[in-house]
């Protein structure tokens, strides 16, 4: 069974697996929906032979798939939306999280939820996933095209971790104005460190505060 939610109103879908891949409409409201693949992980679960191995890299996407249900599944800042891949290599995180969508009249524009995708390249882990957010957000170290993780990126880091260091970004509790992808964003900050961070609840899981 695949488990989804539709992008447009938050609708909770729960699909045989055949419908992997297929195109469909949102009876609730309208919009247009990509069944994702299933986020099954139980045959990678089952013991295989010696002869048939899991690649290192497959391993790693099966573990991160593991902690990234068991940490954000019911998350109420942080929530999985949807896992796409056979194991899963794109991810879509919502954040219930205060941040700044954008400035009006110099003053920010504030913004409760949030949606970011991390995708995992072909060289992940030794490179860092790439991560871009599907909502509007003013923020020195973000555009409409990237989430600066790099600077950070551990092949040996979980990636709950960066997930919950995306959602410190969105309330500011983490940012460098030094190196900019947003010089507005950067130099707002720069000028209203007072009003910083603009949510500031610890946002790890239980589960991943009593395994650091």
């Amino acid at each position: 069974m695949i488990h989804f939610t539709c992008s447009g109103c938050g609708r909770k879908f729960h699909v045989p697996n055949k419908y992997a891949g297929k195109k469909a409409t949102c009876n609730t409201c309208g919009q247009r929906i990509l069944v994702p693949m299933s986020t099954d992980i139980s045959a990678y679960a089952r013991p295989l032979p010696s002869s048939q191995k899991l690649p290192v890299r497959t391993r790693r996407l099966v573990a991160d798939l593991y902690q990234m249900h068991d940490s954000f599944d019911n998350g109420r800042l942080i929530r999985l939306m949807q896992a796409s891949g056979e194991p899963a290599e794109v991810y879509k995180i919502e954040f219930n999280i205060r941040g700044i969508e954008s400035l009006k009249s110099k003053q920010p524009v504030y913004r409760p939820q949030h949606v970011a995708e991390i995708r995992l390249g072909s060289d992940y882990p030794r490179l860092s996933p790439m991560c871009r957010m599907l909502t509007p957000i003013f923020h020195p170290n973000i555009d409409a095209s990237a989430i600066c993780v790099g600077d950070h990126w551990v092949a040996g880091e979980r990636l709950t971790d960066l997930v919950v260091r995306i959602g410190q970004m969105i309330a500011y509790q983490a940012y460098n104005v030094k190196s900019p992808l947003n010089a507005e964003a950067a130099m707002w900050a720069d000028l209203n460190p007072e009003t910083l961070p603009i949510d500031s609840r610890d946002l790890y899981p239980a589960m991943l505060e009593h395994s650091m």
